[in-house]
C-alpha cells in the first residue's frame, strides 16, 4: 500500500501561495483559464500571513511617496480585509486571502500541497508532481503553463532553469553599489514576534538555551519599542546557506530572539516592565534565495533612473535595501543600508519569463533581477503587482496557443488589459478603443480646483506625481513641497449636499452598454497594510478610507427619460464593475454620488463603458 495518486489536468498551474502567487491566480482564472494554485502551507500570503505576520511593503514606503500605493488585486483584497477585520488579525487575514481564491471562478486551490519532483519534454515542463501532506496524496498537474511563484525559485531550479545566487560584483553588471567582487552571500531570514501589555509587572527568566545580548550587541538596532518584533533579527546568508540550513537557521533565530527579549527585560530600561511575550513566530521570513534568469536582467542602473520600458507591465518604488551581511552577528554597523530612489520604475515583461524554459513564467521574489535590484524589487506589494501581470499574461498565452516569450508580440494587449483591470503603469494610460467613454462628452454638477469632470476619461485612473518629485528620504509627514507636485487626474466635485454630486457621460448616439467600470478614490498615499507594528498602524488611517464613494447610482438615460437605474449601497471598494443584464438602450449614463466613507466631497477617477 502507497499514497494515493490522483493526476489533474490545467491550463495554468501556480506552484507557491504567497502574495505573488496569489494575484496571480486570481488574474489568470479570471481571464478564463483554468488554473491550479498550489501552496506547501496550510495558509495563503507567505510573509504576510499569520504564519511570518509581515507587513506588505511597495512603491509608497510606508505612505511616505504619496499617490503611489499599488492597486489592482492586491488593492481589493487589503480593502476587503479593511471591511472584515477591523481588529487586524492576521488569522483573520488568512481567512480574507483563502475565501479570495477558494470561491474565484476557473481557480482550485491545493493547500499542504508541497511540489517535489518535475517532468519534461525537452526545454518544456509537462508535469509538477506534488505531495499533500493533509490527504496523504501524490498529486500530478499536468497543464500547459507553469508559474513559478515559490520565492526560492524551487520550480524553476527543479526544472534547470537558469538561476543566480548571491552578489554580483560591481565588474558583472557595472552597478556602482554592488560589492567589488562577486560572492555567494544572501540576505538572512528574520522571525518576528508580538508582546502584549499585561497591566502589571511580569517577570522574564530567559531559557538556558537562548542567547545573550548586551546593550553593545544591538547598538545600532533601535529595540525601543517592543510591541513587536525586529525585522533586524536577522541570520543567514554568509556561512550558512538559506535553504539548506533553514531548520538550523529556525532554531537559531528562536534562540536569538528570546535571547533579545531577555535584553529588553533584564538588561536596562526598556519600559517593558508588563510586557510578555505573546506569539514567537515559527516560520521564518525568506528575504533571499534564488533568482531565475529571464531574457532581461532589471539592474541597479534601471531603478536609479526611474527607468519606463516599453514592456513594462509592473512598478516598483521601495528603495535598494541592502541587509549587511551576517545580520544579527554583525555588531559593528547599522543592520540594512537604504539606497533611495528619486522616482518608481517598472518592470519589463521580459524579466517575467525563464530564459532557457520555454513554458515557465516567474512571479514574485525570484524573478530577473540582480541582487542590487533585488532589494527593491523583493517587496511584496511590488511581487503582488507582477503576480498579477503574470497571471493575466498566461491567460492571454493561453487563449491564442502560445508560450511566454511569444507574449512580447502581445504587450500592447497584456499593458491594456492590466490598466483596465487598475493595474498602474508608469507612463502608460487608458487607450482601448472599445471604452465608449473615452470620445463621448463629459458634464458634473461641479468641480473642485484642478480636478475636472472631464478627467475621468484622461486615462490615468489616479493621482500622479510630477517626475522626480517622488523620492523617499526619511520616514516622515508628506512635506506641503511634496504634495505640491501631485498631478490631479480625478474628478472632485464640491461639498456633497442634499441634492447629491452627479457626473454623466453623454454619447453622440444610442449605444447598447455591456459593462460599466467604475474606480473611486481610496487614498493612494495612506498605507492601509496589516501590520503588527504599533509604528506603522499609528500612521494609518483606522477603516475604510473616507474618499471612497459608499452609496450611488448608476441612470440610464434616453432623452431626457430615465429608462434604467442601479443603486448600490455600502460600497468598500476603489475599483467597481457592473454588469448591465438588462437590454438597454439610452444615449447617456450619470453616475449619482449619494455617499462616501466621510468626505464631504465626490471623487472619481475613470469611468469607462464597454
Amino acid at each position: 500500500m502507497g499514497l494515493t495518486k490522483e493526476k489533474i489536468k490545467f491550463d495554468v498551474v501556480i506552484v507557491g501561495g504567497g502574495m505573488s502567487g496569489l494575484c496571480a491566480a486570481i488574474a489568470s482564472a479570471r481571464h478564463g483559464a483554468k488554473t491550479a494554485l498550489v501552496q506547501n502551507r496550510p495558509v495563503l500570503g507567505g510573509n504576510a500571513s499569520s504564519e511570518v505576520r509581515m507587513h506588505i511593503c511597495g512603491a509608497d514606503c510606508h505612505g511616505t511617496r504619496p499617490e503611489a500605493r499599488e492597486t489592482g488585486i492586491l488593492e481589493e483584497i487589503l480593502l476587503e480585509n479593511r471591511q472584515v477585520n477591523p481588529q487586524i488579525s492576521f488569522n483573520v487575514f488568512d481567512t480574507v486571502m483563502w475565501e479570495k481564491a477558494t470561491f474565484q471562478k476557473n481557480l482550485d486551490l491545493f493547500l499542504n500541497a508541497h511540489v517535489f519532483d518535475v517532468e519534461k519534454k525537452g526545454n518544456d515542463i509537462t508535469k509538477v508532481v506534488a505531495v499533500q501532506l493533509t490527504t496523504e496524496k501524490i498529486i500530478e498537474f499536468e497543464s500547459k503553463l507553469f508559474v513559478d511563484s515559490t520565492g526560492d525559485g524551487l520550480l524553476g531550479y527543479l526544472a534547470g532553469a537558469e538561476y543566480m545566487s548571491g552578489r554580483e560584483g560591481k565588474d558583472v553588471f557595472g552597478e556602482q553599489y554592488a560589492p567589488d567582487k562577486s560572492d555567494h552571500i544572501t540576505m538572512g531570514n528574520s522571525l518576528l514576534f508580538t508582546s502584549k501589555d499585561m497591566g502589571y509587572p511580569v517577570s522574564y527568566k530567559k531559557p538556558s538555551w537562548a542567547y545573550t545580548y548586551e546593550e553593545s550587541d544591538l547598538k545600532f538596532r533601535d529595540h525601543e519599542g517592543a510591541d513587536a518584533g525586529y525585522w533586524w533579527i536577522e541570520l543567514g546568508g554568509e556561512h550558512t546557506d538559506i535553504i539548506k540550513d533553514g531548520e538550523f537557521l529556525r532554531d537559531e533565530l528562536i534562540k536569538s530572539v528570546y535571547g533579545v527579549w531577555d535584553h529588553i527585560k533584564n538588561r536596562g530600561n526598556h519600559n517593558a516592565d508588563n510586557l510578555v511575550l505573546d506569539w514567537v513566530g515559527m516560520l521564518p521570513g525568506k528575504r533571499e534565495s534564488r533568482r531565475l534568469v529571464g531574457d532581461y536582467i532589471l539592474k541597479e542602473y534601471d531603478l536609479l533612473n526611474g527607468r519606463i520600458f516599453d514592456d513594462a507591465v509592473a512598478y516598483g518604488g521601495w528603495p535598494m535595501d541592502m541587509h549587511i551581511v551576517g545580520g544579527l552577528e554583525s555588531k559593528v554597523e547599522e543592520p540594512t543600508n537604504f539606497f533611495f530612489l528619486k522616482d518608481v520604475y517598472t518592470i519589463p515583461y521580459r524579466c517575467l519569463y525563464s530564459k532557457n524554459i520555454n513554458n515557465l513564467m516567474l512571479a514574485g521574489r525570484n524573478i530577473s533581477v540582480s541582487h542590487m535590484a533585488f532589494g527593491s524589487t523583493r517587496d511584496m506589494a511590488t511581487t503582488s503587482v507582477v503576480g498579477q501581470a503574470v497571471g493575466t499574461a498566461c491567460a492571454i498565452a493561453i487563449r491564442e496557443n502560445i508560450l511566454p516569450r511569444a507574449i512580447n508580440n502581445y504587450i500592447s494587449e497584456l499593458q491594456q488589459t492590466l490598466i483596465k483591470d487598475d493595474c498602474y503603469i508608469p507612463n502608460f494610460k487608458n487607450e482601448d478603443t472599445d471604452d465608449l467613454a473615452r470620445n463621448a462628452n463629459i458634464r458634473c454638477s461641479s468641480e473642485n480646483g484642478d480636478s475636472l469632470g472631464r478627467n475621468i476619461i484622461n486615462g490615468i485612473p489616479r493621482n500622479t506625481l510630477k517626475a522626480g518629485c517622488g523620492g523617499r528620504v526619511e520616514e516622515k509627514p508628506l512635506s506641503e513641497d511634496v504634495l505640491g507636485n501631485v498631478i490631479q487626474n480625478g474628478w472632485v466635485s464640491n461639498v456633497i449636499g442634499d441634492s447629491h454630486e452627479w457626473i454623466a457621460i453623454d454619447f453622440d448616439k444610442t449605444i447598447k452598454p455591456k459593462e460599466l467600470r467604475i474606480k473611486f478614490d481610496s487614498n493612494l498615499s495612506k498605507e492601509i497594510t496589516p501590520s503588527i507594528e504599533r509604528r506603522v498602524l499609528r500612521k494609518q488611517i483606522p477603516g475604510i478610507p473616507k474618499q471612497l464613494v459608499r452609496d450611488y447610482e448608476i441612470e440610464f438615460f434616453k432623452g431626457e427619460d430615465i429608462i434604467f437605474t442601479e443603486r448600490i449601497e455600502n460600497n468598500y471598494q476603489r475599483f467597481n464593475i457592473h454588469k448591465v443584464t438588462s437590454e438597454i438602450e439610452c444615449d447617456s449614463i450619470k453616475l449619482k454620488i449619494l455617499a462616501t466613507h466621510g468626505d464631504e466631497h465626490a471623487r472619481v477617477f475613470e469611468v469607462r463603458v464597454y
